[in-house]
């Protein structure tokens, strides 16, 4: 992926989605641009037309903090796409230090890490990367991930399950969601580690295979992904609602450790208790410490 390039995008597109009467300027009638032009950017940013021009046409080695955060104002970027254009800024630097690089197919949990998610056994637990791969997980995050373990190839990965896997459309009863989500983490990642070849292996791979990968790709969309609720409909246990909590994990820069939880005494939590019984036959896990009950009726 071409830092220049991905500055260039990301910044036309930002500009693209701002309304001259979103920051007080007049509409008028001769704007042959959508949104505001780079004039505007600049004045409102308090640098020259000529310095923003070429700082979106790539150039933006060597921006200081201070012009890239008057920039992110101007353009009433989220936190984000504030994120993500610092990310930017940091790759093309000459002096960025590359991001730690691990081999998603070789790479083992290490052993503590796998008794952690052992560990929890009330949900699921999981350990991915910025590409999506499943890298680790407990029993209970294998049997709600079925499906996304049932595709060929290794690692695991959830993009390449919500794009390419026709099962994807029941699993995510919201797939639109989904898939943007899917596509802003992909999207947060190349910008923090623009020359991973896996990654430009599978973002190739999606923008071939998928239409709808490669329109929502070139929208340049990100988010901030770590925690909320989510709806899914399983193909064991049928609907069930789940919060979750995404962990950046300290010894592991750049994985997250996700962890989804039922309300309690819902009918989403006795759907876990389903499926960890599910999972103990399955994968052999341990039921002793899933607490179980009756179902209560409703």
């Amino acid at each position: 992926m071409n830092n220049r390039e991905e500055v260039r995008e990301f910044l036309i597109s930002r500009r693209a989605l701002v309304t001259p009467e979103q920051v007080g300027l007049p509409a008028g009638t001769n704007r042959r641009v959508k949104g505001l032009r780079r004039s505007e950017v600049a004045t409102m940013a308090g640098v020259s037309i000529e310095y923003y021009t070429r700082m979106e046409r790539g150039a933006i080695s060597g921006a200081s903090p201070e012009v890239l955060d008057s920039i992110a104002k101007a353009l009433r970027l989220d936190d984000a796409e504030r994120a993500h254009l610092f990310d930017l800024a940091h790759a093309a630097s000459p002096v960025a230090r590359p991001p730690r690089r691990r081999n998603s197919k070789t790479w083992v949990a290490h052993q503590s890490l796998q008794w952690a998610l052992d560990a929890v056994t009330a949900g699921p637990a999981f350990v991915r990367n910025g590409r999506m791969d499943v890298l680790a997980a407990n029993n209970l995050a294998r049997a709600f991930y079925k499906d996304v373990y049932d595709m060929p190839g290794q690692p695991p990965n959830l993009a390449r399950h919500t794009f390419l896997d026709d099962r994807a459309r029941d699993f995510y009863p919201d797939w639109d969601l989904f898939a943007e989500v899917n596509v802003a983490i992909l999207r947060t990642e190349a910008a923090r580690d623009p020359h991973n070849k896996e990654l430009h292996d599978l973002v190739g791979e999606l923008c071939t295979r998928s239409e709808e990968f490669r329109r929502r790709w070139g929208a340049h969309n990100v988010r901030h992904h770590g925690t909320g609720s989510k709806t899914f409909h399983h193909p064991v246990v049928g609907k069930i609602t789940l919060a979750y909590e995404g962990l950046e994990m300290a010894a592991e820069p750049g994985l997250t450790l996700t962890i989804y939880a039922a309300e309690p005494g819902s009918a989403s939590e006795q759907a876990l208790q389903l499926l960890a019984s599910w999972a103990a036959t399955e994968y052999g896990a341990p039921v002793s410490a899933v607490k179980t009950q009756e179902p209560t009726g409703h």
